[in-house]
């Protein structure tokens, strides 16, 4: 709560207490005079009777014990019979004592020595008055309560001095020497309730002034000492505000004193909701007045409540042990608040760490969404090729997955629908699928499988990157020509998997953090599209290959595609923890050609995630580490750089166009008897053995159709060549200061050069 709204809910102050004067002190006559002035002025209609003749007309003895009297009124802020105390017109904190002009000389200069101790007595009196109202808050309240303390001890004084008097042992100059040792301090402190009341000051700024002001009186002990015996008495209501913040992450702050704002606005339904949300960053905040004792602790202290409040909306029972849970009202030195608030910040932070990973098994859910969004299964693909003499030709493909090959079987199972524009796909109709595939493969021993969705998008990727305004991307301004979007996008391009996260999972977990998993998804997912694509005009090739059709289209476009698939494979492999298997232009026996290749992003990274994770001390170290794993990610996986990302989405772009358009050509070539195009993963055997089955003449006759296919693999040849050269420049350009770019630089360009 602010100050200004937590002023207007206090209660106000009785309108008797302000109307009647007499009954609050404030009673004293303006003056046009300005300060400083000693000229009578005559006497006020309030003073009794035995003024009316001028104090000059008395012997200097009756003179003495006559002012004397007067003084010991004044004081206490009461008008003597020839002392007047009247307040400057305009200036409600200046206030002038006036004396009869005829008095003796010598004891108007007695008694104007004391008229600054009076005068602090009234500016202080004053200010406990003003300062009690309840809109005035809990530190001003205290600060007040001190100073009403302070103000009694005094006027046990001032009866003591006059019983004193009426014995007739006080004189003018024992008056003095009583009373000297109260000026400094008196004095000292009504200039601090000058500054308190001219700045309006409440809160921290109170605080704050009373610490400066006690170390500016850093020569004078006893004053320095009773300021900070005041600032410490003023400073207890506020620690109390503190001790509850500390122990309970609970902000009881009736007056917006305390330096923790809450925005109650901020939800922490935000953080799963809205990329942007500033729900941890801004729900509690701290203010610009900050007490100056507690500056170098402020960020503990607020990081500290947060922590409780976290296990407090959790449902969570917080018990702070005794031994750890001391009294901050009753610390009795500087050193002793920090001691208790780092003991408090301990418990906090280890207590909330331990609770999202044990309760909540915040690893379990990274685990999980790395296996579904980061694609970190180890899948073996294995292409067999047997031939036997009775002319039939056999393609067996197996894929083994160590965490489940749900992927492949949703990839087969939905390709029709995610062929359809993204505005005509149905997302259920994906989600059932998604389902399906999770529940018939490895993946539904998973217990956070539930917890996948599907999603599809309406941009690309790129475009999707661009409208990240916190990405570097964004920061790199490309052309409004290279943001363009396709004239057709299909689902295979938008398609991403969504990620259920609850509270207080979220807080590491966020709509940040799984927008960023899903951009990297997006772009493994369509690196698989292509993969599979080309193994399946690959596995064309061979077919043809094993009946001897071995022209020069089929040569040149299986090396074409042979280098396509390594692009494509060599990506994939320095993106993600994968092995894979390209087939060679092998002979007619059976043939295994695996290689494992590790990754150079993903998985280095996640195990250095993982590492830091063992030894982080609060939750957010952890939001820390993830953050910079997956800005790493993005960064390494070439997403966040425009030019390069560009380059490599039309290097894909052509391989799909590469792929549809070999297996309808050399299908119509073929002039086969079925209008369908050929499957992704085989030939049919019926298929083979009428290929095998055709006249030298119907050779013959196909030879300018296959003058055709053979312009249309060039000319996709010479495209894919342009573009995979033109990497060259950029990953050199950028590989000093991104040493990255040297790993893919080695991975990717040497594609083709086997040719």
């Amino acid at each position: 709560m602010d100050s200004a709204a937590a002023i207007s809910l206090c209660p106000s102050t009785p309108a008797w207490n302000l109307d009647r004067p007499f009954l609050t002190g404030q009673f004293y006559q303006e003056t046009k005079i300005t300060p400083g002035t000693t000229e009578y002025k005559g006497v006020s209609a309030d003073s009794s009777s035995g003024a009316d003749k001028a104090i000059g007309c008395y012997h200097a003895t009756i003179q003495e014990l006559i002012v004397i009297d007067d003084l010991l009124s004044t004081l206490i802020g009461i008008e003597g019979r020839y002392i007047s105390i009247k307040k400057v017109r305009g200036k409600e904190d200046d206030i002038t004592s006036q004396v009869d002009a005829s008095m003796d000389l010598a004891l108007q200069e007695f008694a104007k020595r004391l008229f600054p101790l009076c005068e602090s007595y009234i500016l202080l009196n004053q200010f406990v008055e003003t300062r009690s109202q309840f809109k005035t808050g809990l530190v001003n309240h205290a600060f007040a309560a001190a100073l009403r303390a302070l103000l009694l001890d005094y006027q046990a004084m001032v009866a003591q001095l006059e019983h004193q008097f009426r014995l007739g042992k006080l004189s003018i100059q024992g008056l003095w020497f009583y009373c000297q040792p109260m000026m400094g301090s008196m004095q000292a402190l009504s200039m601090v309730v000058k500054k308190a009341a001219a700045n309006n000051c409440v809160g921290s700024a109170v605080l704050n002034l009373l610490q400066s002001q006690a170390k500016a009186m850093a020569g004078d002990h006893v004053v320095r000492s009773l300021l900070e015996k005041m600032s410490q008495s003023a400073s207890t209501a506020y620690l109390g505000i503190l001790e509850r913040w500390v122990y309970e992450g609970v902000i009881d702050d009736p007056y917006g004193e305390f330096f923790i704002a809450e925005n109650k606005s901020l939800q922490k339904e935000s953080l799963t909701q809205d990329y942007d949300a500033k729900y941890w960053q801004q729900r509690y905040s701290l203010k610009d007045e900050i007490p100056s004792f507690l500056a170098n602790a402020a960020e503990t202290i607020l990081i500290t409540g947060k922590y409780l409040n976290v296990m407090r909306e959790c449902g969570h029972s917080i018990q702070i042990p005794v031994a750890e849970k001391p009294k901050l009202t009753s610390a009795g030195s500087n050193h002793h608040y920090l001691e208790c608030i780092k003991s408090a910040y301990d418990f906090a932070s280890g207590e909330l760490l331990n609770l999202v990973k044990n309760k909540y098994d915040l690893m379990g859910k990274l685990q999980s969404i790395k296996h579904y969004l980061l694609l970190d299964q180890m899948e073996v693909k294995v292409l067999f090729w047997c031939w036997f003499p009775l002319r039939n030709l056999y393609s067996y493909s197996l894929q083994l997955s160590m965490q489940g090959d749900f992927l492949v079987h949703f990839m087969d199972t939905a390709r029709e629908e995610l062929m359809k524009k993204p505005d005509e796909i149905s997302v259920e109709k994906l989600q059932s699928l998604l389902d399906l595939a999770l529940r018939s493969t490895a993946a539904g021993a998973d217990p956070c499988h539930e917890d996948l969705l599907c999603c599809v998008e309406r941009t690309t990727l790129l475009k999707r990157l661009s409208t990240l305004k916190d990405l570097e991307i964004s920061r790199s301004a490309p052309d409004s020509n290279d943001l363009e979007e396709p004239l057709s996008i299909t689902g295979l391009e938008t398609f991403s998997l969504n990620y259920k996260v609850r509270w207080p999972l979220s807080l590491v977990i966020s709509r940040k953090a799984l927008t960023k998993y899903q951009l990297i998804f997006r772009f493994l997912f369509h690196c698989k599209h292509v993969d599979r694509q080309l193994s399946g005009a690959w596995q064309v090739h061979q077919g043809l290959r094993k009946l001897d059709m071995q022209g020069t289209t089929v040569s040149v476009s299986s090396l074409l595609c042979r280098n396509m698939l390594k692009f494509i494979n060599s990506l994939l492999h320095y993106l993600t923890f994968e092995a894979s298997s390209t087939p060679s232009q092998g002979t007619a026996v059976p043939i295994l050609v695996c290689y494992v290749c590790l990754s150079l992003v993903l998985e280095p990274n996640w195990h250095v995630m993982l590492s830091r994770l063992q030894t982080v001390k609060s939750i957010d170290e952890v939001i820390q580490y993830h953050d910079f794993f997956l800005d790493k990610c993005l960064r390494e996986c070439v997403l966040l750089s425009p030019a390069l990302l560009k380059k490599v989405e039309r290097l894909k772009l052509i391989c799909l166009q590469y792929a549809a358009a070999m297996q309808r050509l050399i299908t119509s070539s073929l002039d086969t008897t079925d209008n369908d195009t050929l499957s992704n993963d085989s030939l049919s055997i019926e298929k083979y053995k009428n290929l095998k089955l055709r006249t030298p003449y119907q050779m013959l006759r196909l030879a300018p159709e296959n003058v055709t296919v053979l312009e249309s693999v060039l000319k996709f040849e010479k495209e894919f060549s342009f573009e995979l050269h033109s990497l060259g420049p950029i990953l050199s350009s950028g590989s000093r200061a991104e040493p990255y770019l040297t790993h893919l630089a080695q991975w990717i360009l040497g594609v083709g050069k086997d040719q």
